[in-house]
């Protein structure tokens, strides 16, 4: 399977921002459980939106949703806040008290897996 090696940004979406307050609904869910990538990487991989994806860093891995945001430059990968970009990013915080949420080393590749279910990431069964 094709893969690409990208830079994972995290941070806030205004859409994230409106669902913020039911994060176990089906639309908080739609709106997080995202990987944005620019047309180019997304024709690397061979897939369109909303195809899932496996991203996979030095801590972990998720699978999400992929969708197209030509405002990331090639090689830029952005997933919003959450219990998805948590589960990939690294937690220490090298004495600052906040993990790093950008520049971080991520493989991205095509699944045919499901969406991690957030239930799972939060650590509810």
């Amino acid at each position: 399977m094709k893969k690409i090696d990208v830079k994972l940004i995290s941070g806030r979406s205004i859409a994230q921002g409106i669902h913020i307050e039911d994060k176990m609904s089906s639309k908080y869910c739609d709106i997080v459980a995202v990987c944005e990538l620019n047309e180019k990487d997304m024709s690397k991989l061979g897939i369109r939106d909303d195809a899932n994806v496996m991203i996979k860093s030095k801590v972990g891995q998720v699978v999400v949703r992929a969708r197209t945001n030509n405002r990331n430059p090639p090689g830029i990968a952005f997933v919003p806040m959450g219990p998805w970009a948590n589960a990939i990013i690294d937690s220490s915080t090298g004495g600052c008290g906040t993990p790093q949420f950008k520049g971080i080393e991520v493989e991205v590749t095509l699944t045919f897996d499901s969406i991690s279910p957030i239930k799972e990431l939060v650590g509810f069964t």
